[in-house]
């Protein structure tokens, strides 16, 4: 028997948006220990699949969001799918194919318009990911080579996703100066489609755009109205995380990121980046921080932001965001502090969110979301901060994903549901990850049950 008194039994957590696509099959905890027992992998355009004969490429591609080496990579969903029955024993994982690796598979890491003989093969490849299992489809329009895909073939691959009634996961093409383009974008392809719209991580990054927000819901809200199927996620931090070369003007990386390096060494080209970079950034320089580096020679740059690089080096910080991406190839993870707390809060308690982790590992200092998300919106958030009431929290995290994603037997506690609960302490549920310091559990939970087994705490002895 378990002793619950005085604690919330809910339903397992899902994490309808999360990068561990490799870490679940290596049966890391670090959800576990935040009480969830589903997670979405495949997000942002990235999946580990399919790799037809551009692995290497995929393996470039993705390795700055998976945290992988080079010897990962799946030929197509099926076989991704049976390494997840087979691994990943500590959740329920299900997986979108992303729309960058199904366009290297077919084109490689070349931007610009497929041919109509490729966007044939990866319609075909769509639509056997899904018939295999895949949960659903994802875009990442902000990261190269998915961001120079053009409306047809956008259009033609939501199609797929609406004849196979899956959902369609997009990262738009812009969460800043033009975040209301880039949501009437997607919510134009759903309407012409007729796909299920999930928007992921919905924020007005930059301050000057911050405005922008509550104009994209009220978008949101009308397209809701309009009878369109769509709501978004959100994080509960006024802070990302991604790649350093997501800041870039994305044609930089056509060809991938051997091509980048040596545009970032010739100086014509170099002068020409700088520039359209520059006039594209939103942030400020002191609001981006180096959160991991490929290698050991720049180990010190972790926890410093960009203006702080660049005093150190003397020189303007983006030449040494330049430089920094040429010493380590490319690999840099940035975290980047985007939104206010208004925004934050506009978002988390909108009756059209989702609330996720957008977790994923690094090689240096992840974002705290990794280990505390779940704790940081019942904890802060609810407790503390009295957003929004701890039953509207516990559905964001349960109930909601598990109807948008079509989670059949999850998200609520019924007969002839799968037997995951959480059974957590709300007056003591609390985050202890930080910026600084992120690599710690959260408190307050106190039982984890997966499809009835107990899995936390790990020692526990019935007695």
């Amino acid at each position: 028997m378990l002793n619950c008194a005085g604690l919330v039994v809910a339903p397992g957590f899902i994490d309808a948006h999360s990068h561990s696509d490799l870490q679940v099959l290596q049966k890391r905890k670090e959800k576990l220990h935040q009480g969830v027992t589903s997670e979405i992998v495949g997000n942002c355009g990235f999946s580990p699949y399919p790799c037809g004969q551009h692995a290497a490429e995929l393996r470039a591609f993705a390795n700055g969001i998976f945290c992988g080496d080079d010897s990962w990579g799946w030929p197509d969903a099926e076989s991704y799918l049976a390494s997840l029955r087979a691994h990943a024993t500590l959740g329920s994982i299900g997986s979108l194919i992303g729309h960058g690796s199904l366009r290297i598979a077919v084109c490689g890491n070349r931007m610009g318009p497929v041919t109509p003989k490729e966007l044939d093969k990866m319609e075909c490849l769509l639509d056997e990911s899904l018939a295999a299992g895949a949960t659903g489809f994802s875009t990442g329009l902000m990261y190269a080579p998915g961001s120079s895909a053009d409306v047809e073939e956008l259009d033609r691959l939501c199609r797929v996703v609406t004849r196979r009634n899956k959902v369609y996961c997009t990262h738009m093409r812009d969460y800043g100066r033009y975040l209301l383009e880039a949501v009437e974008e997607q919510i134009v392809l759903a309407r012409r489609t007729g796909c299920r719209l999930q928007i992921s991580h919905l924020q007005a990054v930059g301050k000057s755009n911050r405005s922008l927000n509550g104009r994209a819901l009220e978008r949101i809200e009308a397209a809701h109205k309009e009878g369109i199927d769509l709501a978004f996620d959100c994080y509960p931090y006024i802070a990302g995380s991604t790649v350093m070369t997501q800041l870039l003007p994305q044609h930089a990386l056509d060809g991938g990121t051997a091509a980048l390096m040596e545009r970032l060494k010739d100086r014509q080209l170099r002068k020409q980046l700088r520039e359209e970079t520059l006039a594209g950034i939103v942030h400020e320089w002191d609001e981006l921080y180096i959160s991991a580096v490929g290698s050991s020679v720049n180990a010190d740059a972790v926890g410093k932001n960009l203006k702080e690089i660049a005093e150190l080096r003397g020189c303007n910080p983006i030449e040494a965001m330049f430089d920094l991406l040429l010493e380590e190839e490319g690999e840099v993870n940035i975290l980047e502090f985007n939104q206010s707390q208004e925004n934050l809060q506009r978002n988390i308690t909108h009756p059209l969110s989702i609330v996720i982790s957008d977790g994923f590992y690094v090689k240096g200092r992840p974002h705290p979301r990794l280990y505390g998300t779940f704790a940081e919106l019942l904890g802060t958030l609810c407790r503390e901060k009295q957003w929004l009431p701890l039953e509207t929290a516990i559905y964001k995290i349960t109930g909601f994903p598990a109807e948008r994603f079509r989670l059949q037997d999850r998200g609520y506690l019924r007969s002839g549901y799968a037997a995951d609960v959480v059974a957590f302490d709300p007056a003591s549920i609390e985050s202890r990850a930080t910026y600084d310091s992120p690599e710690h559990s959260p408190i307050g939970i106190h039982y984890v049950i997966r499809q009835g087994q107990l899995l936390l705490p790990e020692s526990y002895q019935a007695a």
